[in-house]
């Protein structure tokens, strides 16, 4: 019999921390880009080209969190028959975190909650099924709450309903977690809607973490992959070898298989293990591997300390995750997918005949699953077992949209919609110039409503960033500078100097801090960017790294070792980011010191 119910996760787990206040005007350095674009087949080179994105807003960065865990309760759902247990975290994007069969662990599920900068909005965490909506990277969902509700299944069990809005797309999405009473694989439908009069560029891959073993062995059926090496080249290689087996690679990377079948599945020495299957329209399947250098072993310690290795096996729209398509207006995409056991002869998943150990890999026809579970798309979904933001109702009430089977109640309406609520009704947004305003709707239609109401410093400000986010970047500076004259603020001196030359910034940020001097994210950034306000006595974090860089910039080389020799953590270091083992190379000719390793090539 299948079950839903609530609990609880107690894990040690460090807390999320308020989101940066200052919008993210200029997207980090991609972790991925591509040099050879030239090369590439037409549409691949297409999709590379389509639907970027240059920024996360109207998203908020989440860079607020520490390194310091303590026991933590997570709310969590479950879903359980009598052979399997899925536990999802639906504040938390919505996260499977774990998939117990026959009491035995399917996925890496990470012993602690440890945000880290991965993601698009900085916040991420390792372990479990992640589902990423959006643009190239993990989602602006991922440390985000999704409403969540129970559905009477086609079969007369509970499926568990997930929905949300994303905001950087705009657009409704929801997830469904169906259970059979009989099934060993757990069911996950998604339905994505465009709403719009014009076309979305969309984004989707099922992000899984599955235990790396010295004989771990990842299967897929397909002769030739698409490798990123973080070198800036994509190139088609040969799959059958030692790429299928992660721990034998020293260094990070990526494999987009090019498979005739839409599965995915990774074994250990036993041959058993996690299988990933799908209905068609999830074609692209990946394998993610940290690899085996001090960097790539430093990472993984570091998303989840001393939990042993991970490598991440993963299901999308495209056949790379560096591609967008185009969701035409007014289309919604559907798929099913599956999750669960499998158990395969060792000898022969680790044979040398590639085709016998993919042949020997029998994943569940989900034809049928996927068409029942097509008449409950629109069924409106029960009680609330978890609230979601507010978003999704503004732009419901601003449409309006009729979106059965994922309603988004006037009651999620909070603070953080009220000022543009009472936009849609002629009152423009108003507040003290000191005080943090609310983050900026960048989309056509706010913007288009900011561009005709009364102006004041923060309609001024919030112009700036609507059309900073549009690309009209000349205006975006106007509007800051009209803001500042009608009021001088910190936000709109901010915006203007992350956009000015390096004199022109260094003052820009010492007019902000001077109205601001406790906004750690401006001290950062001013600090950064080379102004030179005072430091604290004895820094941290980040600040410590900008400190000891200050140092070795003016030629005191003993004092930027000394920084080092102490010890900081960088708790937000960036994903490819080097700035820690490039620091220490200018100052000392000593090996780097382990903790300072994140390099990723």
């Amino acid at each position: 019999m299948t079950r839903l119910y609530r609990t609880v996760l107690v894990l040690p787990a460090a807390e999320l921390g308020p989101e940066n206040p200052l919008p993210p005007l200029v997207k980090p350095e991609a972790v991925a880009s591509v040099s050879n674009v030239d090369e590439l087949p037409p549409d691949l080179a297409a999709g590379l080209e389509y639907g970027r994105l240059d920024t996360v807003l109207p998203c908020r960065l989440q860079d607020g969190y520490s390194r310091n865990r303590v026991e933590r309760e997570l709310p969590a759902l479950v879903l359980e028959n009598d052979r399997v247990r899925a536990t999802i975290l639906p504040t938390l994007g919505g996260r499977l975190y774990s998939l117990v069969h026959n009491g035995r662990e399917l996925l890496y599920r990470n012993p602690v909650f440890q945000p880290a900068n991965l993601a698009l909005r900085d916040a991420w965490f390792a372990g479990g099924v992640e589902w990423n909506l959006g643009s190239t990277g993990h989602t602006t969902m991922t440390c985000a709450p999704m409403f969540a509700a129970q559905v009477d299944g086609p079969d007369g069990t509970p499926v568990l309903r997930l929905w949300e809005w994303e905001r950087t797309r705009d657009l409704p999405y929801h997830l469904d977690f169906w259970l059979p009473d009989d099934s060993d694989f757990l069911l996950v439908g998604v339905r994505i809607r465009n709403p719009h009069p014009h076309d979305v560029p969309v984004y989707w891959w099922s992000n899984i973490a599955v235990a790396q073993t010295p004989d771990t062995r990842v299967l897929a059926p397909a002769t030739q992959a698409w490798h990123y090496g973080y070198s800036g080249r994509l190139d088609l290689v040969d799959v059958p070898g030692a790429l299928t087996y992660p721990a034998r690679a020293e260094s990070a990377a990526d494999y987009f298989f090019e498979c005739s079948k839409p599965w995915i599945a990774a074994v250990d020495g036993d041959g058993r293990g996690l299988l990933q299957t799908s209905t068609e329209r999830l074609r692209g399947r990946k394998l993610f591997l940290w690899g085996e250098s001090a960097g790539g072993r430093r990472w993984q310690d570091w998303l989840a300390p001393g939990a042993g290795g991970y490598l991440e096996i993963q299901a999308g729209l495209a056949r790379t995750q560096l591609e967008h398509l185009r969701l035409p207006s007014g289309e919604s995409w559907d798929w099913l997918e599956a999750y669960g056991p499998l158990a395969a002869d060792p000898a022969v998943v680790h044979g040398d005949d590639w085709r016998a150990a993919t042949d020997a890999v029998v994943a569940p026809v989900l034809t049928g699953y996927h068409e029942q579970w097509r008449k409950i798309l629109d069924v409106e979904p029960g009680p609330l077992l978890a609230t979601g933001s507010g978003w999704g109702a503004l732009e419901a009430r601003r449409m309006p949209a009729y979106l059965p089977g994922t309603p988004f109640p006037p009651e999620s309406l909070g603070p953080e919609q009220e000022p543009w609520l009472s936009l849609l009704d002629g009152v423009p947004p108003a507040g003290d110039p000191l005080a943090v305003p609310p983050s900026t709707l960048v989309n056509r239609y706010w913007a288009d409503l900011l561009e005709h109401t009364a102006d004041n410093w923060l309609t001024w400000y919030h112009r700036g960033v609507a059309r900073w986010a549009a690309g009209r970047h000349e205006a975006a500076r106007e509007a800051w500078a009209a803001s500042v004259s009608a009021a001088e603020n910190p936000w709109a001196l901010r915006c203007l100097a992350v956009t000015a030359g390096s004199a022109e910034a260094a003052q820009l940020y010492e007019r902000a801090l001077k109205l601001a001097p406790a906004l750690e994210p401006l001290l950062v950034e001013a600090v950064a960017a080379g102004c030179a306000p005072e430091l604290p006595p004895e820094p941290t974090g980040r600040l410590a790294l900008l400190a000891a860089q200050a140092r070795l910039a003016r030629g005191d080389v003993e004092g930027a070792r000394a920084i080092f020799d102490a010890g900081f953590e960088v708790a937000n270091i960036r994903e490819g980011e080097t700035s820690l083992s490039d620091t220490w190379a200018a100052l000392s000719a000593d090996p780097l010191p382990g903790r300072y390793d994140f390099r990723m090539k």
